[in-house]
């Protein structure tokens, strides 16, 4: 009796149940696979989402000082720019008085120059017993001629 049920339960195997069993072999471990992967892609999510939150929270302040020194420098802009036009101005006053002041001074004080060197030639003339100065030399593209010839060239 025993061998009778047992020849019953005991049956062969075709070949369409062998691939059913690998086909359900090869799905649980592709699940497998896939299973992992998506548990590290969740894990990685996370510490992407921890890492912005971080940057975040440490980006905000950072943003805040940069725009109060933006505007710092504005506001120091500003001021070399008023600086810089009242120095504008002040240059341009400088230039009319030093014009001013140059044609009211200085026509009289050339003229003046002038009458004093012509009084110091006039009194200061040649004393007979002072020995005449040196003839005066004239350069000509490196090389010197002696006053005597110069005045040979003047009277040709």
């Amino acid at each position: 009796m025993f061998s009778d049920v047992f020849r019953e339960r005991v049956h062969t195997v075709s070949g369409g149940e062998v691939a059913g069993i690998l086909v359900a072999v090869f799905w649980a471990i592709l699940v497998s696979f896939l299973a992992v992967a998506l548990a590290r892609l969740a894990q990685t999510l996370r510490a992407t989402t921890k890492l912005v939150a971080d940057v975040t929270e440490q980006a905000v302040p950072l943003l805040a000082d940069a725009s109060t020194a933006v505007r710092s420098a504005q506001t120091q802009i500003d001021r070399v720019d008023a600086i810089a036009s009242d120095v504008q101005e002040v240059t341009s006053n400088a230039s009319a008085l030093s014009t001013t002041v140059a044609s009211t001074f200085g026509g009289p004080l050339v003229k003046v120059a002038a009458f004093g060197y012509g009084v110091r030639r006039a009194l200061g003339g040649r004393k007979e017993d002072m020995p005449a100065k040196d003839p005066r030399r004239t350069v000509i593209v490196g090389r010197t001629i002696p006053a005597a010839r110069r005045t040979k060239r003047k009277k040709d």
